[in-house]
């Protein structure tokens, strides 16, 4: 570790100079972080100076303090969960691959809500109507939580049993659209963020660990966006795996390759 300069916030430094020997490898991954006091000693600074910097790095996901033991450099093993995001179909029966891993941690809660961030994804104005549905759901092997939301507007459950049954399963959703007349395709789009403490609390989330969101939305007839669901896990804990299939390239494309 190198030496602190000053002028400069004290607990920065410190702060600046684990780092660094975290990342140089000099202290791996589940290694003990040195002690209160050997940092003290070694920077000539104060214990509250210490206690921030270790705190600042807890807060980056570097560290993570195990009471009654000390300071440990976090290990960021490989996700211990794979969700398979490939939808198959036979007919007008659809099922994920995967789907019989997840089982649910409480009954699904059915509500109706209005869109609000949701609405032009699903080509709606705001404050239309909706059916929503959230599901807490867990891997009994790994304990990993997972969180979904199905999003129906009123518009596509009108005439079908979706209208008395908002909290079906997606795959069951699937097969109702396709009952209806609607040829189904999907597009989905991924990212990952800060949790707010909601899901943080839900997900059981460690300290510095983003969510990992998905949104989903159902297209049928004529592309419409019949539906749109949100997936939400721990960015550790989990990956999302998908089937790619080549679209046809549009004729202008076609003419000038």
């Amino acid at each position: 570790m190198g030496e602190i300069q000053r002028p400069g916030a004290l607990y920065q430094q410190v702060a600046a100079e684990i780092r660094n020997a975290i990342t140089a490898g000099e202290i791996p991954p589940g290694a003990l972080v040195p002690s209160e006091s050997q940092l003290m000693d070694r920077y000539g600074v104060s214990r509250p100076t210490v206690r921030n910097a270790v705190a600042a790095l807890r807060s980056e996901g570097l560290i993570e303090v195990i009471h009654g033991k000390g300071s440990y450099v976090r290990a960021l093993p490989a996700p211990v969960n794979t969700i398979n995001r490939a939808v198959t179909s036979t007919g007008r029966t659809f099922s994920m691959l995967g789907d019989e891993v997840w089982e649910p941690v409480e009954e699904p809660a059915a509500y109706r809500t209005t869109t609000a961030v949701t609405g032009p994804q699903l080509g709606l104005d705001e404050g239309e109507a909706l059916f929503a549905c959230d599901w807490l759901l867990a891997d009994p092997k790994t304990g990993t939580r997972l969180m979904h939301r199905v999003l129906i507007p009123f518009s596509t459950a009108e005439g079908t049993e979706l209208s008395e049954a908002p909290d079906s399963q997606p795959t069951d959703i699937y097969a109702v659209l396709a009952k209806a007349g609607h040829k189904l395709w999907w597009s989905e789009t991924v990212g990952a963020r800060i949790p707010r403490p909601d899901e943080r609390a839900t997900l059981q989330l460690t300290d510095a660990t983003a969510v990992l969101h998905a949104t989903r939305t159902t297209h049928g007839t004529d592309d419409q966006p019949l539906l749109l669901e949100e997936l939400r896990v721990s960015a550790d804990r989990a990956q999302l795996a998908y089937r790619i299939t080549p679209d046809k390239a549009p004729a202008a494309r076609r003419a000038r390759a």
